[in-house]
């Protein structure tokens, strides 16, 4: 979903959002894994050590701090909403890419949380799947919403015998089951964070981090 689009339902915007533009082959990144349960705010603890869980606005205002210094000036750019604020957007893009060039974070193992849905059961893989979407966090750079490269289809977490039994039981009374999709991977360097304006509030910025992702893990909340 792009900056101005309006909500899309869940299964639809998985299949708008895990095309590969990157041409990495997705392949070999794993989607069929184990649904594990966490505890609020337990997330960074499961994760390895170096990584970098990109979920609070704090962390990620910190993290965009080490990539480009300052926010831009959203005011200025956008202006009086006139045709040439696109003009401006695209020579921040092309200035802000320039100066990002080199920088340590870039090579910073990072990783971000989509919301995901059960949409169905795999008796074969003996596990559920998924239907995605982004979040978005506002931030006091603007509003964040990560952009993920090389994510496949066929998502499909698998919980433990007992949990598994439990997930259907709910699923058969038509409950609905949040499972939160960590995507853990690095930025494109060539196109790491891509600056936007969200059409539905006119002026208000938006941050795409661009990830190339390498692994993918499923969490149900404890």
């Amino acid at each position: 979903m792009w900056p101005g689009m309006k909500p899309l339902p869940v299964a639809l915007a998985v299949a708008l959002l895990t095309a590969n533009p990157s041409g990495v082959c997705s392949q070999s990144v794993e989607t069929v894994r184990p649904l594990l349960t966490y505890r609020q705010g337990d997330l960074q603890s499961v994760l390895p050590k170096r990584t970098i869980l990109l979920a609070a606005p704090t962390v990620i205002e910190k993290f965009l701090r080490e990539l480009d210094s300052h926010p831009p000036d959203w005011k200025g750019i956008y202006g009086a909403g006139d045709d040439g604020h696109m003009d401006r957007l695209f020579e921040l893009n092309r200035e802000r890419d320039r100066m990002r060039e080199g920088r340590p974070a870039l090579q910073r193992q990072v990783a971000f949380v989509w919301e995901g849905i059960v949409s169905g059961y795999d008796p074969e893989a003996r596990g559920f799947r998924l239907a995605i979407g982004p979040k978005v966090i506002p931030t006091k750079w603007g509003h964040v919403r990560f952009k993920p490269y090389g994510l496949p289809s066929g998502l499909i977490a698998v919980p433990k015998p007992e949990l598994r039994e439990e997930l259907r039981a709910r699923r058969s009374r038509g409950e609905d089951i949040e499972v939160d999709l960590v995507l853990t991977g690095r930025l494109i360097p060539e196109e790491s964070l891509i600056y936007d304006f969200a059409h539905e509030e006119p002026g208000q910025g938006m941050i795409m981090p661009v990830v190339q992702v390498e692994q993918i893990d499923y969490f149900l909340l404890h």
